[in-house]
């Protein structure tokens, strides 16, 4: 019995010192517990701090804006060039120091902000004493850095500025193709023309060859340039094309812009005028107009239209401005650009085929191209029997430049679609042989015309000695400014010249937008004074430029001198 008392008090007391040892083991690992709780809230609360509060707020939008597109693209990958068609550089990325500012270690924000405007006149003094003042952690004070105003920031001395390397886009020639090559934004993204059209596609790292040529891209611009300036215009459009397969050689819109200095551009500048501008381009639709009607009548050349007297429709006259006042034959109403004689044209083809016409060719829809600026034509609605008269000269219909060129391109090639083409490697192509807009036999009759227009008509200074030039002018006044009717001081003066008309391989067209006359046109602002000549520059540079040769033509075997015989030499009437 006393041994097992003896054993029952030796348990108990070992159950209570084992309890107590339990006890002090729970408290321990609640302490230590309660320790890494803390610790892991510290650390909590420090990274909310450093990520959101420090990196929301203080780096600011433009800090998680530059974070944001760092992580967009691999480092190692470099937004790719862009190249003409012979591999002439057009586009590029550099790397290049971009400033920010820490104003926590910025020792004296005045100093530090009177040597960055002395660096940078283009800043503020204000602006910047504000920002170097700021609770912020990370402000940027000026992107795209050269290296000697890297070098003079150095020199300041301030632990508060520093650098962070970006590619910044370069276009080597400045604004000569701007309007082509379009623009990035500051971070690096396509905004406009092929730089927007084929942004994921370069930003990893895929160059691209443009069907453009920088040899002609200059010749272009140079004389559209000179145009605009003679004849103190507003501004100017040209483009060059290849008939046969549709690929873009140049393009021009003036007035156009510096893409290393956009903040300086105006609305006007950045606009581009070859695939936004519309416009009522006048008589060189009568090209259209004279297809439509061999393609649907096949009429011979010797029909004659009564172009004695103007044609009343409603309140308003249709007649011309060189009036012959005599019956035309089909070769005389395009030479002499007449509007009553186009309009009868217009008339027998008929409203549905003329305006059906017109669509095959591609005049009156949205243009499908490579760049996204575009606009779509303007064009009656409903189209009426009076729109058939007025669109056979070119009036109340509106179209882009770049439109009226391929359509003019899928005429003369032999009378092949075409579609327009700025990239290489899609168009060595020839035109789509299953896409035919008009006979072989009225594509031969309109380079006829076309050259006629140029060796006798109202083209004659596009001429150009041996390299038989054709074309077609096209001089029409802009429509006042509230809709009603048309001003005849405001002019839209153009011309499309091919060559070698023959066997075209060539379309140039011109538009000069608002030309004044001058002493030497004689007071003529119209499109034989203006635009004709600048096409007959660009095909004799051009010539030299690509090696092409003169032919040897003997003058009574000039092509389209059949259709002389149905031009009178004296006027009737």
């Amino acid at each position: 019995m006393i041994f097992n008392h003896a054993m029952r008090r030796n348990s108990v007391k070992l159950v209570g010192d084992r309890s107590s040892s339990l006890g002090l083991t729970r408290g321990r690992l609640v302490l230590v517990s309660g320790f890494f709780v803390l610790a892991y809230m510290m650390l909590a609360v420090r990274a909310f701090d450093l990520t959101v509060i420090q990196g929301e707020f203080g780096a600011g939008a433009e800090g998680r804006q530059f974070e944001q597109v760092q992580k967009s693209v691999p480092e190692d990958i470099l937004r790719a060039d862009v190249v003409d068609r012979n591999g002439v550089l057009l586009a590029t990325t550099l790397k290049t120091a971009s400033l920010y500012a820490d104003p926590r270690y910025i020792s004296d924000h005045q100093e530090a902000a009177q040597g960055l405007v002395e660096i940078f006149p283009e800043l503020s003094f204000g602006d910047v004493l504000q920002k170097l003042q700021s609770e912020k952690r990370f402000l940027w004070i000026k992107r795209g850095l050269t290296p000697e105003e890297q070098a003079r920031v150095l020199e300041i001395g301030e632990p508060g500025l520093g650098f962070r390397y970006e590619n910044k886009r370069v276009y080597p020639h400045g604004s000569l193709m701007s309007h082509m090559l379009g623009f990035v934004n500051i971070d690096g993204e396509g905004q406009a023309g092929i730089e927007r059209s084929f942004n994921k596609y370069l930003g990893y790292g895929d160059s691209l060859s443009l069907t453009l040529d920088v040899r002609l891209q200059h010749i272009l611009h140079r004389e559209v340039q000179k145009t605009v300036e003679e004849f103190s215009a507003l501004g100017g459009v040209g483009v060059i094309m290849d008939v046969n397969n549709g690929e873009i050689l140049a393009g021009v819109s003036l007035p156009d812009f510096d893409p290393h200095n956009l903040g300086s551009a105006k609305s006007s500048e950045i606009f581009n005028g070859i695939t936004l501008g519309v416009y009522e381009l006048g008589s060189v639709f009568k090209i259209f107009s004279t297809a439509a009607l061999f393609e649907t009548l096949n009429v011979p050349m010797n029909t004659t239209f009564d172009a004695r007297e103007p044609i009343k429709v409603g309140r308003f006259k249709i007649s011309d401005y060189h009036a012959e006042d005599r019956e035309l034959t089909v070769p005389e109403v395009f030479m002499y650009s007449s509007n009553i004689g186009s309009a009868m044209m217009g008339q027998a083809v008929g409203t549905e085929t003329l305006r059906d016409f017109y669509r095959d060719l591609g005049l009156l829809d949205t243009l499908d191209f490579e760049i996204k600026e575009v606009t779509k034509p303007i064009v009656p609605s409903p189209w009426g029997d009076v729109h058939t008269l007025t669109a056979s000269y070119g009036h109340g219909v509106a179209t882009t430049p770049l439109q009226l060129t391929t359509a003019v391109s899928s005429i003369v090639n032999g009378g092949y679609a075409v579609k327009p083409t700025l990239v290489m490697g899609g168009a060595d192509k020839a035109p789509d042989q299953n896409v035919r807009v008009v006979s072989e036999q009225t594509a031969h009759r309109m380079r006829q015309l076309l050259r006629l227009v140029v060796d006798q008509g109202t083209g004659k200074n596009a001429d150009v000695p041996g390299y038989r030039v054709g074309g077609k002018t096209g001089t029409a006044e802009k429509p006042r400014q509230g809709g009603r009717g048309y001003d005849r001081k405001r002019l839209m003066s153009s011309f499309v010249g091919v060559f070698p008309v023959d066997q075209p391989r060539y379309a140039i067209f011109v538009v000069i937008d608002e030309p004044k006359g001058t002493k030497a046109s004689y007071g003529y602002a119209t499109a034989g004074w203006t635009a004709a000549p600048a096409v007959r520059r660009i095909i004799t540079s051009m010539a030299s430029v690509l090696g092409i040769k003169p032919a040897v033509v003997k003058k009574d075997k000039e092509f389209g001198d059949e259709l002389k015989q149905y031009i009178s030499v004296k006027k009737r009437g």
